[in-house]
C-alpha cells in the first residue's frame, strides 16, 4: 500500500500561497556569464561560486518561491565526462549549499530544490546501464544535495520512465521528498514514449509518492500547456508542476536566443493557473526579467478562471510544435538524454 510523502516544504508553501513561482533558466544564463560551450555547470560550485550565487540571487529578486541548485549533471556518468566523477558528493553538497545561502538571505519563504537530471545513459535493455546502477548514481548525488541542505530532489527532464522510478527509489532510500518532470518533446510525448497523463502513475508502486509531477523543457510554451491540461485532466487533485522554455531557439550567428517576450511568458502563466498548475516556472532562456514579468502575472491572477482548451492556448501563446500525445502514437525513442537544462 502506498504510503504518503513525508512532511516537505512544498506542500506547506502551496496550501499558504495557492501557486508557487519556481526559477528560470540554468545554462542560459550561465553562458550569459561566461560559461563554455561544453564546460560542466557543476564545476562552476567550486571555481565560480560567485556567479552561481548570483544566478539564484537574481530569481530570488525576481520573485521566485522555489529556486534548484545547479545539479543538474551531478551524476558520476555526467560527471565523468569531464573526469569530475570522484567529486559528486562534494560538487552536489556546495550546489545546495550555494543556494541555501541565497533562500536564507529572502524576505520570504524560499525553497532550495536539488536539481537532478538524467544520467545521459541509456538502461538495459536499450543500453549498459541497469536500473540499481542508476538508483546508485541518482542516491550518491541525493547524498550530496541534502548534506548541503536541499529540501526537496527535484528530478527533471527525463524521458524514460524507469530511469524516473530509478531517481524516486533513490530520493526515498536517501529520505528526501521528491518531484518529478517528463520533457514532453516528441510528437506530445517524451523521447521513450511516455504520454504526459501516465506521468502519474510512473512511480505508484514504490510506497512513496511525489510531492509533484509534471513538465518542464519541451517545445515551447503552448506544447507544455497542451501536457498540462492531460496532466491534471487525468489526476485534478495533483500538484502538478510546469516549467516551460521561453519561446523557440532561435540561431543568431553562433549564438541561441529564444522568441519568448516577458509579455508571451505571462500569458503562459495566467493559461497554467487556469490549466490546473500549483507550480509554475521557466526552463531554457527564461531570464531575470521573464520570471519578474511571470510574478507580476502570478500575483494578479491567483484564482482560476476558465479551463482553456487548445484553441485557447493557440489563440493566445502560439501554434503547437508538435502534435499533441492524443493524436500520436506510443512510440519509443532511442536518443540520449541533452546534457543540460536551461
Amino acid at each position: 500500500m502506498q504510503q504518503p510523502a513525508p512532511d516537505n516544504p512544498i506542500d506547506a508553501l502551496v496550501a499558504e500561497k495557492g501557486v508557487l513561482l519556481a526559477d528560470g533558466a540554468t545554462g542560459t544564463n550561465l553562458f550569459a556569464m561566461g560559461l563554455e560551450s561544453g564546460e560542466a555547470p557543476e564545476l562552476w560550485n567550486e571555481d565560480a561560486p560567485e556567479k552561481i550565487e548570483a544566478l539564484h540571487q537574481g530569481f530570488v529578486d525576481a520573485g521566485a518561491d522555489i529556486i534548484l541548485t545547479n545539479s543538474f549533471g551531478g551524476t558520476r556518468h555526467r560527471l565523468k565526462l569531464h573526469n569530475a566523477q570522484d567529486r559528486v558528493f562534494e560538487l552536489n553538497r556546495k550546489a545546495a549549499e550555494i543556494a541555501c545561502r541565497v533562500a536564507g538571505k529572502a524576505e520570504s519563504r524560499v525553497i532550495v530544490a536539488g536539481s537532478v537530471g538524467p544520467t545521459g545513459e541509456l538502461l538495459v535493455p536499450l543500453g549498459a546501464l541497469t536500473y540499481e546502477e542508476a538508483v546508485e548514481a541518482f542516491a550518491e548525488q541525493m547524498e550530496g544535495l541534502k548534506a548541503g541542505g536541499a529540501e526537496v530532489a527535484w528530478i527533471e527532464t527525463m524521458s524514460a520512465p524507469d530511469e524516473i522510478r530509478a531517481a524516486a527509489e533513490a530520493a526515498i532510500r536517501v529520505g528526501l521528498p521528491y518531484t518529478y518532470t517528463g520533457s514532453f518533446d516528441t510528437a506530445g510525448r517524451t523521447m521513450m514514449g511516455l504520454a504526459p497523463k501516465d506521468i502519474h502513475s510512473v512511480v505508484d508502486d514504490l510506497g512513496q509518492s511525489p510531492v509533484a509531477v509534471g513538465a518542464n523543457c519541451g517545445v515551447g510554451a503552448p506544447d507544455i500547456l497542451a501536457a498540462l491540461l492531460d496532466m491534471t485532466e487525468a489526476r485534478p487533485d495533483a500538484t502538478v508542476v510546469v516549467k516551460g522554455n521561453c519561446g523557440i531557439p532561435e540561431f543568431r550567428g553562433t549564438e541561441v536566443h529564444y522568441s519568448g517576450t516577458p509579455e508571451l511568458m505571462s500569458e503562459y502563466v495566467r493559461l497554467a493557473v487556469d490549466g490546473g498548475a500549483r507550480i509554475i516556472g521557466g526552463c531554457c532562456g527564461t531570464s531575470f526579467e521573464h520570471l519578474a514579468a511571470m510574478r507580476a502575472a502570478l500575483d494578479g491572477h491567483r484564482e482560476p478562471e476558465n479551463r482553456p482548451g487548445i484553441a485557447d492556448i493557440v489563440a493566445r501563446v502560439g501554434p503547437l510544435r508538435n502534435k499533441s500525445a492524443s493524436e500520436s502514437g506510443a512510440g519509443t525513442g532511442t536518443r540520449r538524454s541533452r546534457r543540460a537544462r536551461g
